[in-house]
């Protein structure tokens, strides 16, 4: 559920199937690390850490979906203390008994720096405050009605969302979007040339409907001759 590098694999406009490699690896490189860390965990690169992540994502959602925020997460830190403080107590008496001056078990741990420092957080933040400014812009366009179109397609989904709403909550379409990503992305690679070639028809179709659309709307087809 994820960040935009999460995305689903690039799909080729043409029938024939573009350039891009299985996994959405393209010529021009492979991506930032974490992109390609994303990318191999919704491929099942290393079925044991997808499994992790996916059986460990499933369950909390799951868990949320029968029981309350603040109980699954209060649920959560009494199982980690739960381990924790047994792991503590059993050292504690495997010292004794066999009179050991190990130390505290989780003294490597304890001595980790994890402190944030400034300028990491400053370039969290910067980072982060291009992806803020690019969605109000986006939203400040549609809803001031920059372009007719797009402001119709939004009205359109948001309509369409309405019945979704009606039927699942929030939590429910989290569960099912996480099957998508974890299962959508294998098939896309396993059919790559037969998606690409009825995604090429259908993105064909549609410019075919918005071209014409745009030409009723005196609006939209003055800005596009523009």
């Amino acid at each position: 559920m994820a960040e935009p590098a999460a995305q689903f694999p690039y799909i080729s406009s043409s029938a024939g199937g573009g350039s891009s490699e299985p996994g959405g690896r393209d010529a021009k490189g492979a991506g930032s690390p974490q992109s390609c860390a994303v990318r191999d965990l919704i491929f099942w690169r290393d079925v044991k850490k997808t499994g992790v992540v996916f059986s460990t994502t499933l369950i909390l959602l799951l868990s949320l979906a029968a029981f309350s925020v603040i109980s699954v997460i209060s649920y959560l830190i009494l199982a980690l203390l739960s381990v924790t403080i047994s792991f503590r107590v059993y050292k504690s008496v495997i010292q004794a008994v066999q009179k050991s001056e190990e130390g505290h078990p989780f003294k490597a741990y304890l001595d980790l720096d994890i402190s944030l420092s400034s300028e990491t957080f400053h370039n969290y933040m910067s980072s982060a405050m291009v992806y803020v400014n690019h969605a109000l812009k986006l939203v400040t366009r549609l809803f001031l009605v920059e372009d007719l179109v797009d402001s119709l397609k939004l009205a359109v989904v948001m309509w369409l969302m309405t019945y979704v709403g009606a039927i699942f909550n929030g939590i429910t379409l989290l569960i099912l979007a996480e099957l998508l990503v974890f299962s959508l992305p294998v098939v896309y690679e396993k059919y790559k040339t037969q998606i690409d070639h009825y995604v090429g028809i259908a993105r064909d179709q549609i410019k075919s409907v918005v071209t014409k659309v745009q030409a009723k709307v005196p609006g939209a087809a003055k800005k596009k001759s523009e």
